[in-house]
């Protein structure tokens, strides 16, 4: 068979569900860019973080709703803002922590995470993620204590 014949499987580097979030995080940064004062972007920002847990699925925004209200309390000083369609929170314009839901790339399980900015480093290796199911209050006050320590 000569090379002109050959068929060639085309693969997939990226799922839609990763093209899709790389389509929002670049709608998020032209968004960011056209906004006028600090104050005003403050406000747009956290308001697309409510309005984007208000999409999710029952379960995902019941714990969406919660973690935003743990990491506010915990770290007045981190900034909701959507990270790839994701509600984070951000220090110095730096994502610290974010809320993936399970919908998201179509997971059996929501995950909290941590970027390399939170300040969580425990010897040689620390977890940056958590899968979640469902939450109680003593996983509410373990996330707490978390984002505190990752905002300091």
């Amino acid at each position: 068979m000569t090379s002109s014949h050959r068929t060639t499987k085309k693969t997939e580097t990226f799922t839609a569900e990763e093209r899709a979030a790389m389509k929002e995080r670049a709608q998020e940064v032209k968004a960011s860019a056209r906004r006028s004062s600090r104050a005003d972007k403050a406000a747009e920002e956290e308001a697309a973080v409510v309005a984007k847990i208000a999409e999710m699925q029952d379960s995902d925004r019941v714990m969406a709703e919660r973690i935003h209200a743990v990491v506010k309390s915990a770290a007045p000083d981190l900034a909701p803002k959507l990270w790839y369609g994701m509600p984070a929170y951000a220090k110095d314009g730096k994502v610290v922590c974010f809320f993936q839901s399970a919908e998201k790339f179509n997971a059996r399980y929501a995950t909290f995470g941590f970027n390399d900015k939170a300040n969580l480093d425990e010897g040689t290796m620390w977890p940056t993620a958590f899968a979640l199911t469902k939450l109680t209050a003593a996983d509410e006050a373990r996330i707490g204590e978390l984002v505190k320590r990752a905002a300091g």
